[in-house]
């Protein structure tokens, strides 16, 4: 009996949506993470169309006006920038070894423009075999394969896996055919 009800959930009440509201939660959403413009504006999008699904009355237009307001206020107190946001965000992928057509992906989904993916990715110390090999290291894959045996017998599964993650095709014969002991390289 107190199972039962404790795995009855209630229903969440949806607070009105107000532009004081709508405000606060913009500035908690970028208190806890760096956003860009256009990540910040579907955050607060969705909260509007979830809260207008359940209160059919509400004027959602009147709420995306808000929206665009706060999100100027919001670039122009420098809470929101999106070159800002594309440096770090370029940095970190970067030091985690991922390719570059990976990194223009995701931005692109941020809602970055391609100019200043482009110019921010110039603006990088950034050497693909080095990426790729980290990749490799974290993946314990191609040289740094538990086994030689294992090594030859997956190769063609790590090519695969190092070609999706966004890497050509002869930084990837390079990287798998790299031998640490090696001086050559």
């Amino acid at each position: 009996m107190e199972e039962e009800a404790k795995s009855i959930k209630k229903p969440r009440v949806l607070r009105k949506i107000t532009k004081l509201r709508l405000k606060n939660i913009g500035l908690y959403y970028l208190k806890r993470f760096e956003s860009s413009v256009a990540n910040l504006r579907s955050v607060l999008q969705r909260r509007v169309n979830d809260y207008a699904y359940h209160n059919k009355e509400f004027d959602k237009h009147e709420a995306f006006e808000w929206i665009e307001e706060i999100l100027a206020d919001f670039q122009r107190f420098n809470y929101l920038d999106d070159s800002r946001y594309s440096e770090i965000k370029i940095k970190n992928y970067v030091a985690a070894g991922k390719s570059p057509r990976y990194i223009q992906g995701k931005l692109r989904e941020k809602g970055i423009d391609e100019n200043t993916i482009a110019d921010l990715l110039d603006q990088q110390d950034y050497d693909p075999f080095d990426a790729c090999l980290k990749l490799a290291c974290k993946k314990h894959i191609g040289p740094y394969s538990p086994s030689d045996e294992i090594r030859k017998e997956r190769r063609s599964k790590d090519m695969a896996i190092l070609v999706r993650a966004g890497f050509d095709y002869e930084t990837v014969v390079r990287v798998l055919d790299f031998d640490e002991n090696s001086p050559s390289w």
